[in-house]
């Protein structure tokens, strides 16, 4: 078997140098990542970065296996290579490249969560610890400010409880994901329920809450992750609707257009608020994403709301869409196999 026939056998983007440093051949997956006339090239015109170049160097001079990364932008997006370079006796080198973007974009993803919930919680837990010490110390004999600072206290406690409780509601979410729900329940009959335990919270917001409901609506699922749905999308409108505004819960059938193979239900929470710009639409449902962070800290908002919904939907075979005008409102569907 040639050389060149052994490289394309591989499943991985590869080239063979020779002893004299020069390419000896290479796949088509080298090909295309590094260009076309590689063979008889000196290695270095090929490879370029410094990190490689002296893997290969290394490998030459004492014949032991070397790993480095390779990294590539198309113009969009960065591609990240684990690069494999090993000694073949008798020839020279053997160079093979494997992606591993998804893996690193995984990585990054866990950093920048690990990174968020740290802020998250740095910032009520920093305010806690403050007026601690004002309370152990300049306010400890002053009535006034104690109820003061113990009301800021309580909220800031408050808030790092709501963002525990989503983060682990998230992950349950995320463990379940992959196990379609098989019970069946009466949608209609759950809309009803919510809207009636948030009517409390509409009032006092001046909001007022309307449901277009058929009689009865049957769908397999999960009674609390739905219910937790219906309640995270109404609190939000609730929350960002403004005094005299109009929150709608609909269900409905979805007409053709639906991205779902089968026939389906749609919920809709529609609000007649002031809207946001649809810039920020596809990004909504990211973890820790936030229009207005400001705004958001301000209503009790942890930033996983949606993140929740949309995996919740998942696991429900269902389709998240959201649209939203400025100053016209806010309306998300959420569609679902029936």
């Amino acid at each position: 078997m040639t050389s060149e026939a052994f490289l394309e056998a591989m499943p991985l983007a590869a080239l063979l140098i020779r002893r004299d440093e020069r390419i000896e051949a290479a796949n088509d997956k080298a090909r295309q990542m590094l260009g076309r006339g590689l063979v008889g090239r000196h290695f270095i015109t090929a490879l370029r970065q410094p990190v490689v170049l002296d893997a290969v160097e290394a490998v030459m001079r004492d014949a032991q296996p070397r790993e480095a990364r390779y990294l590539t932008n198309d113009g969009q997006q960065d591609t990240t290579f684990r690069v494999s370079v090993k000694a073949v006796p008798g020839t020279g080198v053997l160079v093979s490249f494997e992606d591993e973007t998804s893996l690193e974009r995984a990585m990054q993803m866990r950093r920048d969560f690990v990174a968020n919930v740290s802020h998250e919680l740095k910032t009520p837990l920093t305010a806690l610890i403050s007026f601690i010490e004002t309370l152990k110390g300049p306010a400890k004999e002053d009535p006034a400010a104690r109820e003061r600072f113990l009301g800021v206290m309580e909220a800031e406690a408050e808030r790092m409880n709501r963002l525990i409780a989503d983060l682990l509601s998230l992950s349950r979410v995320e463990a379940e994901e992959r196990v379609r729900p098989t019970a069946r329940l009466d949608l209609a009959k759950l809309v009803k329920s919510v809207a009636l335990g948030l009517s409390r919270i509409a009032e006092d917001a001046g909001i007022e809450i309307v449901t277009e409901l058929p009689e009865s609506v049957e769908v397999r699922g999960d009674s609390d992750q739905l219910r937790q749905v219906l309640v995270n999308l109404t609190e939000n409108a609730l929350k960002y609707a403004g005094k005299g505004a109009r929150v709608t819960i609909a269900v409905t059938r979805p007409g053709y257009e639906a991205p779902v193979r089968d026939e389906g239900v749609r919920i809709i929470v529609r609000d007649t608020g002031a809207g946001m710009d649809p810039v920020h639409l596809p990004r909504l449902t990211e973890r820790f994403y936030r229009v207005d962070s400001h705004r958001s800290r301000e209503k009790g908002g942890t930033g996983l709301g949606l993140a929740i919904v949309k995996h919740i939907v998942n696991r429900h075979r269902g389709r998240v869409r959201i649209d939203s005008t400025p100053g016209q409102g806010t309306e998300v569907q959420v569609i679902l196999p029936r």
